[in-house]
């Protein structure tokens, strides 16, 4: 199944995408838009082009689990995401995920403006990642 996956931000989101097998998540790139509306019309129209089958949201939660206002954005990024694309969208608890692309960039020496072009795709590899490694150990 080819599954689509969103790191939502208020000023840039993040884009992943894994094969038919679901074995390699790959980044496919950030949109920087403000407006929500148009914002999901961008992530729905990378979604329908990458041939989703399924879209995971990573859902921002405090370290206590509870939610907050971000999480109640996605929540509503969410809906208008599976209106205007009729796939299925599923929220993914996304706890450090930043944090851990914010390493593995270290790891690679990334910096700058290169870096904050790519952090959040990052995000979004991680996320798909994370939900694959779930999918794989709870069939």
């Amino acid at each position: 199944m080819i599954i689509f996956s969103v790191d939502y931000g208020k000023a840039r989101t993040g884009l992943a995408v894994c094969d038919k097998n679901e074995i390699i998540a790959t980044p496919v790139g950030v949109i920087t838009e403000y407006n929500m509306e148009k914002l999901s019309d961008k992530v729905a129209d990378s979604a329908v082009e990458h041939h989703a089958e399924l879209i995971v949201v990573g859902l921002p939660l405090n370290m206590n689990g509870s939610e907050g206002d971000s999480a109640e954005n996605v929540r509503i990024f969410s809906k208008m995401l599976e209106n205007k694309t009729g796939i299925e969208v599923k929220l993914w608890d996304e706890r450090c995920t930043t944090v851990t692309a914010h390493r593995y960039l270290n790891m690679t020496d990334t910096r700058g403006k290169k870096r904050k072009a790519v952090v959040d795709s990052v995000a979004a590899v991680i996320i798909l990642e994370d939900y694959l490694n779930f999918r794989r150990n709870n069939k």
